[in-house]
């Protein structure tokens, strides 16, 4: 008896079992139930949407009347109203427009076939494909090609916003850098892993010394970021400054001004995201950002867009919480990884050396180079202003008499900058200060020194030498 109720439970499961693989199978080309939202608003730059869900960084579709589809990001919301910052222009966009999370899914995507599990949409926004297949390419900030030489083929993925690095596992920086550029080898040494600022106004070559160091720069990797620059410069800086050489062992990421304030964004930090797969990966990486301030702007522009108040000349708080997020990302890894060394272009508009991204820049920055305009009109280039520009980790990373030596040469310099209109005039009488005399008589070679042609390299052992023949008849004091 027992054993036939046994026998027909066993039946009874089969048969459940086999009704739910019928069920199956009739319920699996049935199309799947898609979440979607309205368009109710378009103020600016910002779009609002509601009958959405969505974290901040969430990535969106909108269908436009057009026909045309427009990604977006998810930058805000209050209440049920999300905040959308598109990626293009949306021309064509009417009211009650459909909007519709982005899905994810393990199918390779058009830029390349690495491959990913099953994410949320919330995520998807925030990985980004990297790879040494990248070297030598121009992408934009979604990493669409734009050099036309096909899709980028790579295997891996990183998240575009990474978390902060714990400073303890960091290696401090100890040794230096040859950039080969003289009077920053010696006067401004640059070690291995530091980031500096290069603050220049417009029209001062600040793009032409950037060129030197991509070109001249003893790095494995070099990752250029041209964020929110003019157009027509992102071809010139590569065939005409990076040069073929360069690029072959560079990544270009260009966000040009024209792009939305949300690409010019995620350009840099898709930038940063992949000098850091490098570093990661054991290599020595020199990250070049232009510019830093449009960087700011763009941030300015949506934070403004959602309603956040400015504060320091029109710049709201975010801004300044965005500058060191990013910046930080860059350095040295821990003892097994490489190293990130940035140079962040700063632009002084109207050559203010006090505006707020300026000064906030030299805060969070580990040195600064500042180009000046009254060199450059001289026909002095590099037009580096030895006394206003400072390497914060020089004296830490070359030995004690290359630091006596470059300081000997700032204060004679220094010396005669302040006393160069008596001297001009004619009101200085020679003997009256023998510093000042020592300053007029090495005043020419100083000059010669910190000249340095665009297509000449210059070591680091080489500059060092220079720099000890121009004391070689002098004694030192």
């Amino acid at each position: 008896m027992i054993g036939l109720r046994e026998m027909n439970n066993v039946t009874r499961f089969e048969q459940w079992d086999g009704l739910l693989k019928n069920c199956k199978q009739v319920v699996a080309p049935a199309p799947s139930f898609s979440i979607s939202g309205t368009i109710t608003r378009v103020s600016g730059l910002v779009m609002e949407a509601v009958g959405l869900r969505l974290a901040v960084g969430s990535s969106c579709t909108i269908f436009l009347s057009n026909g045309i589809s427009v990604s977006a990001e998810v930058v805000g919301f209050a209440g049920e109203r999300l905040f959308l910052m598109p990626s293009s222009d949306v021309y064509g966009l009417s009211p009650g427009a459909k909007v519709i999370p982005t899905e994810v899914t393990t199918d390779p995507p058009r830029l390349g076939n690495y491959k990913h599990p099953r994410r949320r949409a919330a995520d998807r926004a925030k990985h980004i494909p990297v790879g040494p297949e990248l070297l030598g390419r121009v992408l934009n900030g979604l990493g669409e090609p734009l050099d036309r030489l096909g899709p980028t083929y790579v295997q891996h993925s990183v998240p575009l916003y990474s978390r902060p690095y714990n400073p303890l596992e960091r290696i401090p920086v100890s040794e230096p850098l040859d950039v080969g550029v003289r009077a920053i080898n010696t006067l401004l040494t640059v070690g291995r892993g530091q980031r500096m600022g290069l603050f220049a106004g417009s029209g001062v070559g600040k793009s032409v010394l950037l060129g030197m160091m991509a070109r001249y720069t003893t790095a494995d990797v070099i990752v250029v970021g041209l964020i929110g620059e003019r157009g027509r410069e992102v071809k010139e800086f590569i065939e005409n400054i990076l040069g073929e050489e360069g690029l072959a062992r560079s990544v270009v990421v260009a966000a040009p001004a024209d792009t939305s304030p949300l690409l010019r964004l995620q350009g840099a930090a898709y930038a940063t995201a992949i000098a850091e797969y490098f570093r990661d990966s054991g290599k020595h990486v020199l990250l070049i950002m232009d510019s830093l301030t449009r960087y700011a702007m763009a941030q300015r522009e949506i934070s403004l867009a959602i309603g956040e108040p400015p504060a320091t000349k029109g710049y709201p708080p975010s801004v300044f919480a965005k500058l060191p997020q990013l910046v930080e990302r860059a350095g040295n890894g821990n003892q097994k990884n490489g190293s990130i060394t940035a140079f962040y272009t700063v632009l002084a508009e109207g050559d203010d050396q006090n505006d707020p991204i300026a000064d906030s820049a030299r805060a969070i920055l580990d040195g600064h180079i500042v180009l000046s305009r009254r060199l450059a009109e001289s026909g002095h280039y590099p037009a580096i202003d030895i006394e206003a520009s400072i390497s914060r980790i020089m004296t830490s990373i070359v030995p004690p008499q290359h630091v006596d030596k470059a300081r000997q040469f700032k204060s004679l310099y220094s010396r005669y900058q302040r006393s160069h209109d008596l001297i001009s005039v004619g009101a200085y009488v020679a003997g009256a200060d023998p510093e000042l005399d020592r300053a007029i008589k090495l005043y020419p070679a100083f000059e010669k020194f910190l000249k340095q042609n665009m297509s000449q390299h210059e070591d680091f052992a080489g500059s060092i030498e220079k720099l000890d023949r121009l004391f070689a008849n002098d004694a030192i004091r």
